[in-house]
């Protein structure tokens, strides 16, 4: 009855079933996974930046890499800007998705060392190698208030670090980098400066991060599930459309008889001469003419 079960169309659609199964389980717990992450990651946000800020140096030093506990944690820093040893960042949007780039700006702390400082956005140069209009940073002693942020890394952000950049422009904000071009030590990590605000509306500062949007990957998850329940119920219903075509199939059919191949031997010629084959009669012509002829005397 289920003999059909073992050709090979049905042994392959039985072997996919059975390998697609496990992998929608799989994908179902990556996107748990991610919501889970998704998750914790908001509620490290929301705590960070509702704490009371404390002095940057009280969570990073030279050549600290800043922990995922730390991120987004609201610091400030007191102390002087270097503009001369101010850099850009290159290819950074805006809040409205224009490109542009970001301006990193040391700061020459009042109780020593250096913190880099992203002052936020502004528009690129019209053309690849010019140093774009930077309004100046607040000259004299400064307070600056900011979230706290993990030096960047090609492998950390998928932003590929150029080399042969033109002057005072670089791919990432990397501490570690700036040391070595500002040839002194300056704590891990960086500012991402949201006071005080400057006038004139540049640079843009950079908005706070999402803590309050999850993602739909929890839906995507329960969706996964519901494939993975689908294939069996799919394959079951397949099995019992085609074992039902097979039994209407047979029920319509008759069994072949053996067919002669030439005309039916007990079929009567007609009156033209012509049996029912419709083939003529040649030999009973032939009588009926030689009974007709007379008899010679």
């Amino acid at each position: 009855m289920y003999r059909f079960l073992l050709t090979r169309q049905w042994v392959i659609l039985t072997l996919l079933a059975l390998v697609l199964m496990p992998t929608m389980v799989e994908l179902g717990f990556w996107q748990l996974h991610r919501h889970q992450h998704r998750v914790a990651q908001n509620e490290l946000i929301s705590r960070n930046l509702r704490a009371q800020p404390v002095p940057v140096a009280e969570l990073t030093s030279p050549g600290h890499t800043v922990p995922r506990a730390d991120y987004w944690r609201a610091v400030t820093a007191t102390g002087t800007f270097d503009s001369e040893h101010e850099v850009v960042v290159r290819r950074r949007t805006s809040e409205d998705d224009k490109i542009g780039v970001h301006v990193l700006t040391p700061l020459e702390l009042r109780d020593g060392g250096t913190v880099l400082v992203n002052r936020g956005w502004v528009p690129a140069a019209p053309n690849q190698t010019s140093y774009p209009d930077v309004p100046p940073a607040p000259r004299g002693e400064v307070t600056v208030t900011g979230r706290l942020k993990a030096d960047e890394t090609t492998g950390s952000s998928g932003i590929k670090d150029l080399a042969g950049l033109p002057d005072r422009q670089v791919m990432l904000i990397n501490s570690e980098q700036q040391s070595q071009l500002l040839s002194r030590k300056v704590l891990g990590g960086y500012i991402e400066q949201t006071a005080p605000v400057p006038s004139g509306g540049l640079p843009e500062q950079i908005a706070s991060p999402d803590d309050g949007s999850i993602g739909a990957h929890m839906a995507y998850a329960v969706q996964w599930w519901l494939f993975v329940a689908a294939v069996p119920a799919g394959w079951i219903i397949l099995v019992r459309r085609e074992k039902r075509d097979r039994e209407e199939a047979a029920a319509k059919g008759e069994p072949a008889g053996d067919v002669s191949e030439g005309p039916d031997a007990s079929a009567p010629a007609d009156a033209s001469g012509q049996d029912d084959s419709g083939r003529t009669d040649t030999a009973g012509r032939a009588d009926d003419s030689e009974r007709a002829e007379p008899a010679s005397a």
